[in-house]
């Protein structure tokens, strides 16, 4: 998921279990863990590689964060990247310090309005442009596929065909925008402190 351009494994109550998820939750396979099969790993990857966009985000996706982002040099923010991910990878990237193996992260690219308010010049959501989508890969499923590579599956949704992922190339769709994120493996951390902490109040 561009800034410029723009959802596991339940833990048993057994010991063995337990450690098991823990290390599927960490996104590194262990050495006894059997392959990861394509299609399985996640609700949104089909077992050609294929994803869809999650529709029910907003209700039951954790707010990351936004980017308010002048897309022209010199001109005003016209647009807001909004940015959600499940709420079990969120608790799993405050615990690890990255996202786990089958992670979901949905933005959204809104338009927005601009008005001036008693608090200042305001800008507000008006509508979505688009979605990227981006689900971690951490045992390279698809190597053959394009739309995935360097840990991650890479999909683009327009507003007005909202369930067709036109990205087809990963390396010229949606990587080449991640560059100044790579060692936060390819994700703008840096705008969402909610991986950090649940609260700022505490």
């Amino acid at each position: 998921m561009s800034i410029k351009a723009p959802r596991r494994l339940v833990a048993g109550c057994l010991t063995a279990t337990a450690i098991v998820a823990a290390t599927i939750a960490s996104g590194a396979p262990g050495p006894d863990d059997p392959p990861a099969r394509a299609g399985e790993f996640s609700p949104y990857v089909a077992k050609d590689g294929a994803i869809t966009r999650p529709t029910d985000y907003r209700d039951t996706f954790q707010y990351l964060g936004a980017y308010a982002v002048a897309t022209k040099p010199g001109q005003p923010v016209d647009e807001m990247h909004v940015v959600y991910s499940r709420p079990e990878d969120v608790k799993a990237y405050r615990r690890d310090g990255k996202f786990p193996d089958g992670a979901v992260l949905v933005k959204e690219v809104d338009g927005i309005k601009s008005d001036r308010m008693t608090t200042g010049q305001a800008h507000w959501e008006d509508g979505v442009k688009l979605w990227f989508v981006m689900v971690k890969d951490a045992r390279g499923r698809f190597p053959d596929n394009a739309l995935w590579g360097d840990g991650w599956g890479w999909a683009l949704f327009k507003a007005d065909a909202p369930d067709r992922n036109v990205a087809t190339d990963h390396e010229i769709d949606c990587k080449s925008c991640h560059v100044p994120a790579r060692k936060d493996d390819w994700i703008y951390v840096r705008g969402y402190p909610s991986l950090t902490k649940a609260d700022p109040s505490k």
